[in-house]
């Protein structure tokens, strides 16, 4: 990328192999995922993320956040990690450039990708996983047996979401469009909501936990869906809305958080649940590199379903 745009600007180039700096680590990418910060990182938009992206054009010429993938090589001072090991996570804490055939990444963003976990598998938990854990067990505190509404229930948090929820024993309904509404019930939706058609919030069915991953209407709107003693968690919205919730949450008289993403924290939890075949996320994919920028568009209409995949090479899976 040289510059903001609509995605169909994005093409295929050859660049350098990057040489792994002091501390990180060169991964062969073999599969990567497209996620809602390289919709915005790609078109500049909202314009208030240039302020981190840079002003005139990104920063990072190559997107993407979240790899699977094997050792090339590794800088100085990189220890526990050798040529050839297979690696996955989520590098949204320090960089970008997960869309590449190779990657310079921060050790510390990656961990080992353990038998039984395939690359595709691996390349879709570590952003949306770390999103739904967090948001429904470290900040939604669920409890067994609650109500749960998850907002955007199509994509990679909201399927993850729904079955770490269902391990509670929670009732799930599940919001977005009506395409996906079918494709919701098979998974275990308890009840779907076709958010073109119906206003959850104003229906009077009420909720011990709403999960929240696209923030589009007024903390009173989902105050009033909250039962009481409800709480609230938001994972992603524009800086509009987000502002619009921390501003009224105050006073709603309910419990109502952003999650601030602690990027792979507890994967360490979620692999049991995933090597175990309990939780198994959903994917869209893969796709090859060149598709890149139809993937993008695909992403910012709200078409897939899942994680999307893009894969970079071709592996032999175990």
């Amino acid at each position: 990328m040289n510059g903001y745009g609509a995605p169909e600007r994005l093409g295929l180039a050859e660049i350098p192999i990057p040489d792994p700096g002091p501390g990180e680590v060169l991964v062969r990418v073999h599969h990567a995922a497209i996620n809602d910060v390289d919709w915005s990182l790609v078109r500049g938009r909202p314009y208030v993320y240039r302020l981190l992206f840079g002003l005139r054009r990104p920063k990072h010429a190559v997107p993407g956040i979240e790899l699977s993938g094997t050792v090339v090589k590794t800088g100085t001072g990189v220890d526990g990690f050798r040529e050839g090991e297979a690696v996955f996570g989520d590098i949204s804490g320090s960089g970008w450039g997960c869309l590449a055939e190779y990657a310079a990444v921060k050790a510390t963003d990656l961990m080992a990708r353990p038998q039984g976990l395939s690359s595709i598998m691996a390349a879709a938990l570590p952003h949306a996983g770390m999103l739904a854990w967090q948001a429904i067990f470290r900040y939604g505190r669920l409890q067994a047996g609650e109500r749960v509404l998850i907002n955007g229930a199509g994509g990679g948090v909201g399927t993850l979401g729904l079955q770490l929820a269902k391990l509670y024993g929670a009732t799930v309904t599940g919001v977005d469009a009506g395409p996906k509404l079918d494709r919701l019930r098979q998974l275990g939706f308890d009840r779907v909501i076709d958010y073109r058609q119906v206003d959850f919030t104003r229906t009077g069915a009420t909720y011990d936990l709403i999960v929240d991953a696209k923030t589009n209407r007024s903390a009173f709107a989902y105050a009033r869906a909250l039962r009481p003693g409800g709480r609230y968690v938001t994972v992603g919205g524009t800086p509009a809305t987000l502002v619009g919730i921390l501003a009224l949450r105050g006073f709603t008289g309910r419990e109502m958080q952003i999650v601030a993403l602690k990027p792979n924290r507890d994967l360490g939890e979620l692999l049991p649940l995933v090597l175990s075949g309990k939780v198994v996320p959903e994917i869209d994919g893969p796709h090859p590199l060149a598709t890149v920028p139809k993937l993008l568009r695909y992403f910012g209409n709200g078409e897939h379903q899942g994680k999307i995949i893009v894969e970079l090479t071709n592996v032999n899976e175990a």
